[in-house]
């Protein structure tokens, strides 16, 4: 199996970096699209939920992109050569009805697709649009049977083996969409690793992919939880990975935050890369800052998201963004930044030295 998690991949696309380098911008390559807020689960570790986590602040639960608005968007991303879109929460983006119509459009007009998704409507008409032509799924679970299930989520115990159904269903079709699961790493299921990993691997599923759950905006309150269980969760990914073959991966994200989220560097050049659509028709500027001010960047609600993505207000404020002021919480694409960072900043004349 080829390696589908590289922070690497933004080195691909010359004219955004070109857009970098010259103070300009380009349409983004990837857009997560956060459909709609509702959502059929509770899962306690949710960011978008929690009480005592800055994520998700200014989520308003009965947003929805409109119709009429959705088709804009699609419309946009098409003509701006967009490369792809992950539809994601906020809420469960499998609960948008006509999100089988807006995929199927979508890749039809050359831009990629992909969804991280409950599983509990994987099935019917959004497992057939997603299993034609989807890239990939990524099924977020925390659980190894139906208890487990039901105490994480607050939802009844027999709905585990109904999202375990849907997740066989959709494999057994022999879909090229890539179906992975990311496993939610807490204290109550950090002994049930390998074991889960043997249902999924039953289930047809490509890769499990382990991160850990968010208890607190603080890197050394996150750290002290997890300290109890770590010795636990490495031993279990170990015996995890005894099952992997060509048809099966182990990709590990648990690890330790930094205790500060000081960033040194004063742009976000992943900006230029991928971007945020919420509910709310509002343009964030990643998954981190979603539904928070800090991240807005502005409203297409009377508006296309291509008038927006390349007006003089889009562009005041991606250059208004600090990290070093603005982002001193965790960030997905740190890593990501300071690769590019480092790449931008090669003295051309002494870059042919390999």
């Amino acid at each position: 199996m080829r390696e589908r998690y590289s922070s690497l991949k933004a080195l691909r696309f010359p004219d955004q970096l070109r857009a970098l380098a010259e103070g300009g911008v380009a349409a983004p390559v990837h857009i997560r699209i956060k459909p709609i807020n509702a959502c059929n689960h509770h899962c306690w570790y949710c960011a978008y939920r929690a009480d005592n986590l800055e994520l998700g602040s200014k989520m308003e639960l009965r947003d929805k992109i409109p119709d009429a608005k959705m088709d804009e968007i699609v419309g946009d991303l098409i003509s701006m050569g967009v490369k792809a879109v992950t539809f994601s929460g906020g809420g469960e983006p499998l609960l948008y009805q006509r999100l089988p119509e807006v995929v199927e459009r979508l890749v039809k007009g050359g831009v990629k697709v992909a969804t991280l998704t409950n599983g509990a409507l994987l099935k019917g008409a959004a497992a057939e649009a997603f299993g034609r032509y989807g890239t990939w799924a990524r099924v977020s679970l925390d659980a190894w049977d139906g208890p487990s299930y039901a105490r994480s989520r607050g939802i009844g115990e027999d709905e585990y083996a109904k999202v375990m159904g849907n997740l066989s269903a959709f494999a057994r079709t022999g879909s090229k969409c890539a179906l992975g699961i990311s496993f939610i790493v807490g204290k109550d299921n950090a002994e049930h690793i390998a074991d889960f990993c043997r249902q999924a691997k039953d289930a047809g599923i490509s890769s499990v992919k382990f991160s850990g759950c968010v208890v607190s905006n603080s890197g050394r309150e996150n750290n002290e939880y997890h300290a109890a269980i770590t010795g636990t969760v490495r031993a279990q990914l170990d015996e995890a990975r005894k099952l992997e073959d060509k048809g099966f991966k182990i990709i590990e994200h648990y690890h330790a935050l930094e205790e500060r989220f000081d960033k040194a560097y004063t742009r976000c050049a992943y900006l230029q890369f991928l971007t945020v659509i919420g509910a709310d028709s509002v343009v964030y500027t990643c998954q981190d800052k979603a539904y928070t001010n800090s991240g807005q960047l502005g409203s297409i609600k009377d508006r296309s998201f291509k008038d927006f993505w390349f007006s003089d207000e889009n562009k005041a404020r991606m250059k208004a963004l600090d990290p070093s002021r603005d982002c001193t919480h965790h960030c997905v694409s740190h890593s990501k930044n300071l690769l590019i960072e480092e790449y931008l900043g090669l003295d051309p004349e002494h870059a042919d030295f390999v």
